[in-house]
């Protein structure tokens, strides 16, 4: 009797390290929740070799760790479509943008857009300091954490946002947490009135960033723009004039967004 083809076969030349990470991540979806140890194993690995596994999903917002010491699944594995194509467009106009921003300060320049209560990295361009933030492509933040997510929650009605977050409470079955809720209406009611957001190692010790909306040509805001700096510079950026240069940026983009209009592609 002649065998169905598997829809799932080896390829001729696997790399086991893909294979072991994307077996980690399947675990972590597929199990809810993951010891190291487990994962080692399964996957029939060292345990360091599985926890450097796992922090490179952590990195990647495809797991987080949580007060067990267990890990669950991620932010980027619950992300819903971001509204692709408009956003490979977006990516398209604002790279330039970017790259102008990046070489005035020397600081790397990203561009974000929001899915629900997190943020996912379009693109970066990374400044030339020889200590510098790094590319963020593809990696998934908090919203609530990160400059360019409260600067895009800033431009919401205050109860939009809360709605917002007692939705995605609902969904992960946690209860809606109202006074840490309080402290970032109050946090983005700051932002309305300056303009623009700061994250000082809110999503990673060491880094500090700075973030301001970009909208459409309909007002609507589509994307956070921001500008990642190393901590220790931050305070010296900023009064060196980082504001100045993000507003200035964000303005000749969306100049450059005229006739673009997220919800009409």
């Amino acid at each position: 009797m002649q065998k169905t083809p598997s829809l799932r076969q080896s390829p001729r030349y696997p790399v086991d390290s893909v294979d072991h990470a994307l077996t980690l991540m399947e675990m972590v979806r597929d199990y809810g929740r993951v010891r190291i140890s487990v994962a080692a194993r399964l996957l029939g690995v060292s345990v360091s070799t599985a926890h450097r596994l796992m922090a490179m999903l952590v990195y990647r917002g495809y797991a987080v760790q949580d007060a067990s010491r267990r890990y669950i699944p991620g932010p980027a594995l619950g992300l819903p479509p971001v509204g692709v194509p408009w956003t490979a467009e977006l990516r398209h106009r604002s790279y330039p943008h970017l790259e102008m921003l990046a070489g005035r300060l020397r600081e790397t320049a990203n561009l974000m857009v929001r899915a629900g209560t997190e943020v996912r990295f379009l693109t970066s361009v990374e400044g030339d300091h020889s200590v510098r933030v790094g590319d963020r492509q593809g990696v998934a933040l908090p919203a609530a954490a990160a400059s360019g997510g409260k600067a895009l929650l800033a431009t919401m009605d205050p109860a939009t946002v809360e709605q917002l977050y007692r939705h995605q409470a609902e969904l992960v079955g946690s209860p809606f947490d109202a006074r840490s809720h309080t402290r970032l209406a109050a946090e983005l009611a700051m932002i309305r009135i300056r303009g623009f957001a700061i994250n000082d190692q809110g999503t990673e010790e060491g880094v500090g960033a700075v973030g301001v909306a970009v909208r459409d040509s309909s007002g609507a805001a589509v994307a956070g723009m921001t500008v990642s700096v190393p901590r220790d510079r931050l305070r010296t950026a900023l009064d060196a004039g980082l504001v100045a240069e993000l507003m200035r940026s964000r303005i000749e983009l969306e100049a450059d967004l005229h006739g673009f209009v997220a919800a009409t592609w």
